[in-house]
Order: C-alpha cells, then structure tokens, then sequence
C-alpha cells in the first residue's frame, strides 16, 4: 500500500535539504555574532499556552490533542509563547536583558497554499527585559542582516501601536481588540461598519483614520499635529533616530497593527518580491506576554522569520553541492577507501558501492551532477599520485593527494566568495503592499 506524505507537509530531498541547512547557518552565524544564544522548547505543549495568548478562536488553527493522561496538548503553533513560558519557569532571576533565539518547526491547521504550510519552519529572536527604543533598533536592524545573509533584499514598514492605542483608551478592551484587527487587516469598510455600530465619538474616528494612514518621512510631524506630543512619539522618533545610525532603510507606516492584543509599542514588518500575494517575510514588535504567564510585568521586543518563504526567493547555492566521486578498479579499491578519508577533510565524497566498471563509475559521476572525480589507478598509485578530472571541461591533472586537497580548498574559497556576494538586486520596493504573516 502506497502511503503520500500528509497534506500541507514537504519532503525535503538531499539538495534541497543542503541548500536549506546552508541559509539556515548563515543566519545563525549573523544571530550568533549579535551576542545571542540559542534556546529550544517542546515540540508540543499544553493547550491553554496559546489559547491564553489568543483565545479560545485558535483552537480550530491547532493540531491540538488529548493525551492519555486526558490533558488537553497541542504541536506549537509558533514559538514566542513557549520562549515566554520558558521565562518564566527557568529564568526570571536571569540578568537582563535576554537576548535568544530559535530556529524549529511549528503546526497550523489551515489550508495549504504558496508560502503557507501545516509544518513550517520559523527563526525568531526575543529581547526580554528593556522597554528601551535601542532593544528595538537592535531588533529591526538584526532581521535585516539575517535577511541579507540570506540575500533577500527586504522593504521594512514601522510602526508606532501606542498612538493607536492612545487614541481608543476611551473605549474597552474588546472594542480596542477588534479594532485593532481591522486595522491589521486593511478592512477600511468593516472598519468604519464597527465605528458607527459602538458610535464612537467623532474625533476617535477622526483621530484615527488619519492616523493609520500616516506614512512617510512627515509622519511622525503630522501625528503630533492630529493628537499633541505623546510620550509614544518621542519614543518612536529616538528609535527612527538609531535606525538612521544602524544605516537602515525604513517606511513609517501608523497603520500596521499587527491585529495581537500583546503587542504594546513598537510595530514592524518586512516584504519581499518574488513570492506574490504571500510577500510577508518578517514581522514582529514589542509586547507583554509574560504577565499572562504569571511572570510579572516584563517588557519583550522580537521577530519571526519566515524561513520557508525565504527559501523560496533566496538564490545562494549551498558549498556543500560541490561533489567529488572516487573511481576505482578491483586492484585499487581499499587504495581508493584511503584516498576517500583523506578528501572527507574538506568536501563530500561518494565511493562507488557497487562494483562497478570504469565506464559505469564514470557514467554515475556524471548523473549525479558530480563536479570532479578522482581517479585511482595503478598507473596514478605507482606514481604516488591520483587523476583529478573537471566534470565540466574534462581537464585532467595528475596530483598528489595533498596537492588535490590544496586545489579543493582553493575551489570552495572561489565558491564561497561568490555567494557572498549574491544579493538580490531588487527594484525600488516603496509600493509593496502589506501583507499576511509568514505564519
């Protein structure tokens, strides 16, 4: 009986599998340089986590089960709730700030589509501990150079969600909620329906449609204009201020919401070209969750990548696709398993395990898209000496073993440098449109 994989799921095959780990550790290595370490959660976790985080709506998102203990789990949509929860039961008497990442796979129930999965793969980073604009700018500035490492060039759009939310304080939590929901999804029609049915007054509908359209190098000037100087304005204009000395491109953009009740401040998203209606590839902000743990009230700032959208649009080959093929005789091939260790040092090498001829060894080289083959004769072993041959040019040298290693390391130097150099020469990108997350 045939069994396919199940929907909303992938099978990631070796190449793919290389190219991904090999993004993947180019990110980690930028994450890593910025002075963050790397945390692990459980794959599943008890459902009132999330339901806590985003009500009881969710549940019809979640792979969500009984245990044989009748506790009610769940596979972890996302993985901001499980950092906080860690929080608070391994590391509140932790020094501040926290600075850590993530980098694991998450489960939704939701229909499959381009960009979108049941299992996906999410990287995210948390500060936990200051309320401070510079934890934000380093936040922002981060996701941006994981995303160069990736070679996405990505269009940011930040926002303030204190002035909207200073804007409805007059109204009650579940008013704000829904609010800030339709913002979050653009829903100018539903959003004027839900004004006129609470009837809220005329200068919060006022207030507030001109401030989510607010964007552009003015915006933060025609804020103050529409509600007085905040204490959130001045918050936002510091951290515009580190954005501009980290070098960061940005668009303000006041009508990002976010559509979360946790997020408290600052607001951001990223959207890249290539990948359609789906363009989101990073969002994230500043927020208070840990109080809804029990852990008090301790301010966080993070982001989630979208590593599955990424890997769509990223054009950077992995080094490890270089591959190298030993061919043997029947006289030479333990000589030929001695060749192999030594090459292993350095690059990916594939014996031949299955008796083949000359010709037949030669021929596998070439359907597997082998870059060079070493061939180990006794002619090449009376010699002290191995054949490397070109794949591409059928140029052939007769080496040593060391003078082969040189020649490998100086290829994968060559390739290395090319990739990082490859970064994807986008066009101007100001008329993105928002988009839905990456998750």
């Amino acid at each position: 009986m045939k069994i396919n994989k199940p929907r909303g799921t992938r099978d990631f095959l070796p190449e793919d599998t290389a190219r991904r780990k090999y993004i993947e550790n180019r990110m980690r290595e930028v994450v890593k340089n910025w002075g963050y370490g790397e945390v692990i959660t459980p794959t599943f976790e008890h459902l009132d986590l999330f339901t806590l985080k985003s009500g009881e709506g969710i549940i019809g998102e979640l792979y969500n089960f009984t245990d044989k203990g009748d506790r009610e789990m769940t596979l972890r949509p996302e993985l901001t709730a499980p950092v906080m929860r860690m929080y608070v039961n391994e590391m509140q008497a932790t020094q501040k700030p926290l600075k850590l990442f993530y980098f694991e796979n998450c489960f939704r129930y939701e229909r499959p589509q381009k960009g979108r999965f049941r299992e996906f793969w999410q990287f995210g980073v948390e500060v936990i501990g200051s309320s401070r604009p510079d934890a934000d700018a380093e936040i922002i500035a981060l996701a941006i150079n994981m995303l160069d490492a990736a070679g996405i060039k990505g269009d940011l759009h930040v926002g303030q969600l204190g002035i909207i939310r200073h804007i409805l304080s007059v109204l009650d939590i579940e008013q704000q909620s829904k609010i800030m929901r339709l913002v979050d999804k653009k829903d100018d029609t539903g959003l004027d329906d839900f004004l006129e049915k609470i009837n809220a007054p005329a200068d919060l509908r006022r207030n507030l449609l001109e401030i989510i359209c607010l964007t552009g190098d003015d915006a933060v000037e025609k804020a103050r204009d529409i509600i007085g100087n905040i204490p959130e304005l001045d918050m936002f204009e510091e951290l515009l201020i580190m954005l501009d000395a980290y070098e960061i491109d940005y668009n303000v953009d006041f009508g990002i919401a976010r559509g979360l009740d946790y997020y408290t401040g600052m607001v951001f998203e990223i959207y890249a070209k290539g990948l359609g209606a789906q363009n989101q590839v990073c969002g994230g902000g500043s927020y208070n969750l840990i109080k809804l743990f029990g852990g008090g009230d301790v301010p966080s700032t993070g982001f989630g990548l979208g590593f599955d959208r990424i890997m769509e649009i990223c054009n950077i080959k992995a080094d490890e696709l270089i591959k190298v093929v030993i061919i043997s005789t029947d006289s030479t091939r333990l000589d030929a398993i001695k060749v192999a260790n030594e090459l292993r040092h350095v690059v990916p090498v594939h014996l031949d395990l299955m008796k083949r001829k000359f010709n037949a060894q030669l021929s596998y080289a070439n359907n597997i898209g082998a870059d060079y083959t070493v061939i180990v004769g006794e002619q090449e072993l009376e010699a002290g000496k191995v054949t490397l041959k070109d794949m591409a040019s059928g140029e052939q040298s007769l080496l040593s073993i060391e003078e082969v290693i040189q020649k490998i390391r100086q290829i994968i130097k060559q390739y290395s440098n090319r990739n990082s150099k490859t970064i994807q020469d986008y066009p101007d990108m100001t008329d993105v449109k928002k988009n839905t997350d990456p998750w």
